[in-house]
């Protein structure tokens, strides 16, 4: 029998958050900056997800070192000041947390974004609260793979992999998932391709059927029942006790 997911691990730009804005806008001012051709916003949206020196790899065809720094810090200077708070939650996330927690799953965000600027994000959302855990790079860390983020939630919390599932919508998250024996689940409201999502273990399409579908995973309902069987039933006032 399969093990039942106990913990979930959840990326954040286009699962939990849309993030379109501010690294749209970021990405745009960092290339300004170093005088580069800024491609139209819907192009510069491909590169929201992965770590932010892929983007830069991409955009600025495969720069130097120096460059590669050059770049980082001008996205951030205004990222920090401007784009982390240009974010929208997805309507259904903040129920479909509460959902999961409340149905006893264990949520660990584990995103590509520094921890400081995630950490930042999710409390000033209001989605702190549903979180055990946070889970990113330093900011020094700038290409970290997502599987080395994957690998250090599941030490950091002494999880057992088949006890796990992660929640993205990219590629690279479900990539991170195989490669450290975690269940994936893919969301299809994100920034991935059909193509991407392909490689999940499962698909959902909005985040009441990411309940859904992880509380079966969870067979919620068969903790519930097997504690409703341990639970003494109440009798009623005045009533004999069972067998008198």
């Amino acid at each position: 029998m399969t093990p039942s997911i106990r913990h979930l691990f959840l990326d954040l730009d286009g699962t939990l958050v849309d993030p379109f804005d501010g690294i749209t806008r970021s990405l745009a001012h960092a290339l300004q900056a170093l005088n580069r051709p800024v491609p139209p916003p819907a192009d510069l949206a491909a590169h929201i997800g992965p770590p932010l020196a892929s983007a830069f790899h991409a955009l600025l065809d495969s720069p130097d070192e120096p460059t590669l720094r050059t770049a980082v810090a001008a996205y951030r200077e205004r990222y920090v000041s401007i784009g982390i708070l240009e974010n929208r939650v997805y309507p259904e996330i903040p129920p479909a947390l509460a959902a999961l927690r409340d149905a006893g799953i264990a949520l660990h965000l584990v995103t590509s974004k520094p921890t400081v600027y995630a950490a930042r994000i999710v409390e000033h959302f209001g989605l702190a609260p549903y979180l055990t855990s946070i889970h990113g790079p330093g900011l020094d860390e700038l290409d970290l793979p997502k599987g080395v983020l994957v690998r250090r939630a599941l030490e950091a919390g002494a999880i057992d992999p088949s006890a796990a599932a992660l929640v993205g919508d990219r590629g690279v998250d479900l990539a991170a998932a195989r490669e450290n024996g975690v269940r994936s689940v893919g969301v299809t409201w994100g920034y991935g391709t059909r193509e991407e999502l392909g490689a999940a273990d499962l698909i959902v399409h909005s985040p009441s059927e990411l309940v859904a579908r992880v509380r079966a995973l969870a067979r919620v309902e068969d903790i519930e029942d097997r504690t409703a069987a341990l639970t003494p039933a109440r009798r009623a006032p005045g009533a004999p006790p069972p067998g008198a």
